[in-house]
């Protein structure tokens, strides 16, 4: 039990809104994990797992309750399936083995802050992992800042690939839209250029009747005075 609430201290310690249980589940079935959603307006989220050799690991992540979830790398074969609504973010695991037991939390990016939500550790019955769990208590008590600064750097990376990728995105359509106003300004100008073309053509055919009666008239006149 003490495990249970380094761990928890440890999560929620940067957190907002923070909750901890246990889930525990036979060798082969399958289980859903839940964490609140604690965004209102669509952001990214991820899901996270410390596994007993201390490792922290993306399992998949989505933009919004809407967004296609994306698996990381490791987390493929369709074993995970993340899902979101407007009220939880969950998470699915197919067949669990000794292998995925483990502490799960979510992640989110809000306002440019981390929030970590719901922690979640689940324990697969017929799992012999006492002397691990001994292990990571300690190592949890002597490295409590290292632990939490490797946590956030985690979510800060994740976080911030996606935000690069949405600024490349966006600036990628702003020049294709700038490209497009440009070629219809100057499809504007061709055509300003031949309206004027035309008109001073049909001007100049206009001119001509004109000068060619002036020049009947002064004929006709210079044969009458003679």
């Amino acid at each position: 039990m003490r495990i249970l609430i380094v761990i928890t201290a440890l999560l929620c310690s940067r957190s907002c809104i923070c909750e901890f249980q246990t889930v525990e589940v036979q060798s082969g079935e399958d289980v859903t994990l839940l964490c609140s959603n604690l965004t209102k307006d669509p952001s990214q989220t991820d899901w996270f797992r410390v596994d007993n050799s201390f490792k922290v690991s993306c399992i998949s992540s989505m933009f919004g309750s809407g967004g296609d979830p994306s698996l990381c790398r490791g987390f493929e074969g369709g074993k995970f399936a993340m899902s979101s609504n407007n009220s939880f973010v969950s998470l699915n695991i197919s067949e669990v083995n000794e292998s995925d037991s483990g502490l799960y939390f979510c992640g989110f990016y809000v306002n440019k802050h981390t929030i970590i939500g719901d922690v979640t550790q689940l324990i697969i019955e017929g799992d012999e992992s006492n002397d691990k769990e001994k292990d990571l208590m300690d190592y949890l008590q002597h490295n409590y800042s290292s632990l939490l600064a490797l946590i956030l750097a985690v979510l800060m990376g994740f976080f911030m690939a996606v935000a690069l990728g949405l600024v490349v995105v966006f600036s990628s359509c702003c020049e294709a839209k700038e490209k497009l106003h440009s070629d219809s300004l100057k499809t504007e100008d061709s055509s300003d250029l031949n309206s004027a073309s035309l008109k001073l053509s049909i001007s100049r055919k206009r001119r001509r009747p004109a000068e060619s009666r002036e020049l009947e008239t002064c004929v006709m006149y210079s044969v009458r005075i003679v």
